[in-house]
């Protein structure tokens, strides 16, 4: 139970010492909350085609025109699921949080706010190395500011007590090594063209979403 530091007598806390202590329960829940929304707002992106004639043919030229929406509706859902079993499994040993800790992650979450505007801009530009770039430049904001909220996390001695320090190394070598993969999608967008890229970009994502068990996969 969470008791709080008697006041020195003749002292005046500040404002940053009496907001001090956060909730982890409520960085939880608005991220949990911040997520949700922004993977269902990536959805509302794929619209019900108008369809001209009313036939079957018209409806399935319609829908395969929608067909970039879905692969980065996709690409998106994967890349927030990603992000929020990443920031949860670090919040599993984070012991206590405070001030700087919470803005932090407030930091992380106004990125996460922004795939849906990243997410709209590749579906309707899929072809441009700009449009890449910029959904390029979320993740890596996205996977900056995880490892930023980690090592302060490390920094500032909120962890628990079983976070040893290769379990400390390995969050930190997971998002190095993903954000060099996402690195290497941007230079594919550069050289070759957009299409290589969401699909290098897409197989990284799967990778870490099913966790193959292969022996040079597993350790990332």
């Amino acid at each position: 139970m969470h008791t709080r530091k008697m006041e020195q007598p003749g002292s005046a806390p500040t404002y940053n010492q009496v907001a001090g202590d956060r909730s982890l329960d409520r960085i939880g829940a608005l991220s949990d909350g911040l997520f949700a929304i922004a993977m269902t707002i990536i959805v509302l992106e794929i619209r019900v085609p108008a369809v001209e004639p009313h036939t079957d043919a018209a409806l399935l030229g319609a829908i395969g025109q929608l067909g970039p929406r879905f692969v980065t509706y996709f690409l998106s859902f994967l890349t927030l699921g990603i992000f929020w079993n990443a920031q949860h499994a670090q919040l599993n040993y984070v012991a206590r949080a405070d001030r700087t800790f919470a803005w932090l992650q407030l930091v992380y979450l106004s990125f996460v706010a922004l795939m849906p505007f990243s997410t709209s801009l590749l579906s309707e530009f899929i072809d441009l190395r700009v449009a890449f770039l910029v959904y390029w430049l979320n993740l890596y904001l996205l996977g900056a500011a995880l490892y930023v909220v980690w090592w302060y996390a490390i920094r500032a001695n909120l962890l628990t007590a079983d976070a040893t320090a290769g379990v400390r190394q390995a969050f930190k070598r997971r998002v190095v090594v993903y954000q060099a993969a996402y690195a290497i999608g941007a230079v594919v967008a550069l050289l070759i063209g957009t299409t290589p890229a969401i699909v290098f970009v897409l197989l990284t994502q799967l990778n870490s979403a099913i966790a193959p068990r292969l022996p040079w996969v597993s350790r990332v």
